[in-house]
């Protein structure tokens, strides 16, 4: 059994079962998250120096910045693009 591999932007991919939250990063909190994330080598930044648009969160606590919109992101986990 393989993951299926969601496209986050700039030809990043991440296994769509593993990602626990997709979220704005606009709010305080969310932005503590980051922070605390980055202190602790938990951050995967995948924006390639583009505004932050979108935040993944793992189920490894990992937490990876995207430059794609949440709802972009999240449409494309209904998307079956696989041919098995």
């Amino acid at each position: 059994m393989t993951a299926k591999l969601v496209h986050i932007g700039f030809g990043n991919m991440v296994a769509g079962d593993r990602v626990v939250a997709i979220i704005h990063p606009n709010s305080a909190p969310i932005k503590r998250l980051k922070e605390e994330a980055r202190e602790d080598d938990r951050l995967i930044d995948a924006t390639q120096g583009r505004k932050t648009r979108a935040i993944l969160i793992t189920d490894s606590n990992h937490v990876i910045l995207s430059a794609i919109q949440p709802e972009t992101i999240s449409g494309r986990f209904g998307e079956d693009g696989e041919d098995e």
